[in-house]
């Protein structure tokens, strides 16, 4: 829940609560989006007027709990935070680009999210991701009126902030491309891109390119390569190649996918349309049913 109060003297607040709220209304029902169960204007306990955003409960919490378990909590022998398969990394990735894509081409007036991260992805009980948190987005036709306070800087989140926008450039919905492509990267390797081993030349988007094709096993999360399912033992072995070979081909691709949004050309990044249909490509690969021949040959199903 966001809250804020009336009189407070913080006028940044009241503009991130404002624009938060008209874009969610603007934004009308999606399935990957933070759904609003309530907005109201109350008085608090001191008698003071405060303005309070209800959201959906979105159970399994912020991506970011997922891609980065906090040190305590695995300390802790009662809490064990399990890592996301890639399957269920694939759908996560094909939920907020769908998203993204809502947003900039089938909304009232297109919107640009302008603070995606992992902490703003929302997992509900079945792992569906949500964005949430548009106290920093803008509409589009704002942004180019010059007269519109929706014109102003972006602050965003270092590390996931289009290059572009540090240069004074106008927000685009190239620069959510871009934070989706971080995003992604950050998916696959558990790296944040403001991690310690990033200095000077070296960012979250060169150390993926450079390790494209042949390296990329040696950037990925390792649990990506790993928990196949339990298969016969005729042929275990032959069958568990062919699986950690699907399993490496899909992660290729996502990191293709990755780079080629985070581009700092904005003008040469990928449309977030072909983003949504590259990935849902990338989950067909890993669900396409495989099986091996008495001869250790692989036959598609």
């Amino acid at each position: 829940m966001d809250l804020i109060d009336s009189d407070t003297e913080d006028a940044d607040k009241q503009v991130v609560f404002e624009t938060e709220v008209a874009c969610q209304l603007s934004i009308g029902v999606s399935c990957w989006l933070f759904i609003i169960t309530n907005f109201n204007t109350s008085i608090d306990f001191q008698g003071n007027d405060f303005k309070a955003i209800a959201y959906e409960y979105m159970p399994n919490g912020s991506l970011e709990k997922w891609l980065h378990p906090d040190a305590a909590l695995q300390r802790d022998e009662e809490i064990k935070i399990p890592k996301l398969p890639l399957l269920q990394r694939i759908s996560i990735a094909i939920d907020v680009a769908s998203a993204l894509e809502y947003l900039h081409h089938h909304c009232q007036e297109p919107i640009l999210h302008c603070d995606l991260k992992p902490s703003n992805i929302l997992l509900d009980k079945n792992f569906s991701a949500h964005i949430g948190d548009f106290g920093l987005a803008r509409f589009h036709e704002a942004v180019s009126n010059p007269t519109s306070s929706s014109s102003v800087g972006v602050r965003g989140t270092i590390g996931y902030t289009a290059p572009e926008y540090g240069l004074g450039s106008e927000v685009s919905t190239n620069g959510d491309v871009y934070s989706n492509g971080i995003l992604l990267l950050e998916m696959v390797t558990t790296k944040k891109p403001t991690d310690v081993m990033f200095k000077r030349d070296l960012n979250l988007h060169n150390f993926a390119r450079m390790a494209l094709p042949d390296h990329v096993m040696n950037i990925v999360d390792p649990i990506l390569l790993n928990g196949d399912e339990i298969l016969a033992s005729t042929n275990y072995h032959k069958r568990r190649r062919i699986r950690i070979n699907s399993k490496l081909e899909c992660l290729i691709s996502m990191v293709k996918i990755g780079v080629a949004c985070s581009i700092e050309s904005p003008q040469h990044r990928m449309k977030i349309t072909n983003v949504v249909q590259e990935l849902q490509s990338v989950k067909n690969i890993l669900l396409k049913p495989e099986t091996v021949s008495c001869e250790g040959n692989k036959l598609d199903n």
